[in-house]
């Protein structure tokens, strides 16, 4: 068997894995041990890289950031940072086409930048928006495919926790890599915002027709967004989406409409919490005060703060209850992040081993093309991430026939 032929076998072994569902971890941890077993045909040596790979992918004191920004964002999803700057968002985008729409980005870019999760992100404001969005007449696949786009902001927005995990691996700094995604963020973002104003203002009559219809029927007071629908765009298992979607209750703000809300009864301490644990991670870090993994710490431990100072009139009790359910998320996650950092790291071992980078080096380059080119067409490759937003139909049947 050639090389060649070896990697093609690999890669399809790994999307068929991922296409039945397997843990990201586990199929990258086999397709690598497949990879490397053919390869060389010793079992021996196998097992030698299985013993030596998961020490050395994770010996690195800069890991220590993962748990403390997961910790962070969690802490703040409980202490309701993410219904907070929803509701604002919403009071400051009412008058805006596609309003609802609109303040879903603009929560998902503030919330971002405390939770440094896509999924996180994704998750959360579905919870909190599809089912809204959908009460107003927005196709339930445009709602859908709404937060499943601004959530990638996660990945994006610092702190993410994709962009400290690939500047740790590629031994880059972190607070470079942090600063890297802020631009980028914001103009996401505000692609996001003026695509939607535009179909918005296109759409008007037909999603307030649609709207109409829903209420009639009685169908729009029981419409409740499934975060599923939104992680499936994700490729998040059911199981990791129903963890990832435990949230508290929705409080008062939550259940009154854009119309009813107004400047005094809006919780405007969740965009000073943002704002403030924005200033703490990044702020210290570029000021030379804290190194990121201590930025990342004290990050979490505002957060703490601040899940702890929400609930101080509900007793000790509920305080507790939610930081123990905190805890417990942070080191499921932390564990899942590190066991991909594992698989990874195999799977790695085996194109390294079959020269898979030397290999497309060497094409590329006696392809002559200009670096520009090149780099452009890199970037095509990104293109398909908003085709959920740009490809839904306007049926009120298929409103009816996600909802689960």
């Amino acid at each position: 068997m050639t090389v060649g032929l070896l990697i093609t076998l690999v890669v399809v072994l790994l999307l068929v894995l991922l296409a039945i569902r397997m843990p990201v971890a586990l199929a990258l941890a086999l397709s690598g041990i497949t990879g490397l077993y053919f390869l060389r045909g010793d079992a021996e040596y196998v097992t030698n890289q299985l013993g030596s790979i998961p020490f050395t992918q994770t010996n690195s004191f800069s890991l220590t950031i993962v748990p403390m920004f997961i910790l962070m964002g969690v802490f703040a999803v409980r202490a309701r940072i993410a219904e907070q700057v929803y509701a604002v968002a919403r009071l400051a985008s009412r008058r805006l086409p596609g309003g609802l729409a609109v303040a879903t980005v603009m929560a998902c870019a503030g919330f971002a930048a405390v939770s440094g999760s896509s999924i996180g992100t994704a998750a959360t404001m579905s919870r909190l928006s599809v089912g809204e969005m959908r009460k107003a007449g927005y196709p339930a696949s445009f709602a859908g495919a709404t937060v499943a786009v601004a959530g990638t902001l996660g990945v994006l927005i610092p702190p993410s926790l994709f962009l400290v995990l690939y500047a740790i691996i590629t031994r880059e700094s972190v607070g470079a890599m942090l600063a890297s995604g802020i631009i980028p963020g914001i103009l996401s973002a505000c692609a996001y915002i003026a695509y939607i104003l535009v179909v918005a203002r296109k759409n008007k009559e037909k999603w307030a027709a649609l709207a109409q219809g829903e209420r009639q029927s009685g169908f729009a007071a029981d419409v409740q967004g499934d975060p599923q629908d939104v992680l499936e765009l994700h490729g998040i298992a059911k199981r990791e989406a129903q963890a990832a979607t435990e949230t508290l209750e929705p409080v008062e703000y939550m259940r009154m409409n854009a119309d009813e809300l107004r400047m005094r009864d809006l919780p405007l301490r969740g965009v000073v919490r943002v704002g403030i644990l924005f200033l703490i991670v990044l702020g210290g870090l570029y000021s030379g005060l804290f190194t990121a993994t201590e930025s990342a710490a004290m990050g979490a431990l505002t957060a703490a703060i601040m899940l702890v100072w929400e609930f101080r009139r509900d007793g000790v009790k509920a305080v507790t209850s939610n930081v123990v359910e905190a805890l417990k998320e942070t080191a499921g996650t932390t564990s899942m992040v590190f066991a991909i950092v594992v698989g990874s790291g195999i799977l790695s071992a085996f194109f390294i081993s079959a020269r898979l980078p030397q290999m497309v080096t060497d094409w590329a380059s006696g392809l002559g093309l200009n670096p520009y080119l090149t780099l452009g067409a890199l970037l095509l490759l990104l293109v398909p991430s908003a085709w959920p937003l740009t490809h839904y139909r306007f049926s009120s049947s298929q409103c009816h026939s996600s909802t689960r």
